[in-house]
């Protein structure tokens, strides 16, 4: 059972059922500069999901390494940190996505 204001299980999340979750897949980078390049000479305003796209894909990551780790954000936080300690100059979301990887490398079964 997860917490509705922050999403932190509240339970081992070993002994719940596992949440049926929708399967979000961003668009590829072509598919959206392409939208955009129509929506332009259209002279219609930007979708949401060409401005956010960034943003909703470190959520999506966040997320995943968050039900690694049990739901606890302090050990997410050390994990991003970490990769961003390894690779000064990277984004958050390449930290994210080294961490996930990492983790999923060491806790192999």
């Amino acid at each position: 059972m997860k917490c509705p204001n922050c999403g932190v299980y509240l339970l081992d999340p070993v002994d719940t059922e596992p949440e049926e979750r929708p399967k979000v897949r961003p668009k590829s980078r072509f598919t959206l500069a392409v939208e955009s390049l129509i929506r332009k000479l259209r002279r219609e305003p930007p979708i949401a999901e060409e401005l956010f796209t960034g943003a909703m894909r470190e959520a999506i990551l966040f997320d995943d390494l968050l039900r690694k780790v049990g739901g606890d954000r302090d050990t997410a936080g050390r994990l991003i940190e970490y990769e961003r300690q390894q690779k000064p100059n990277a984004t958050r979301l390449t930290c994210l996505q080294n961490a996930i990887q990492r983790w999923e490398r060491e806790n192999q079964r």
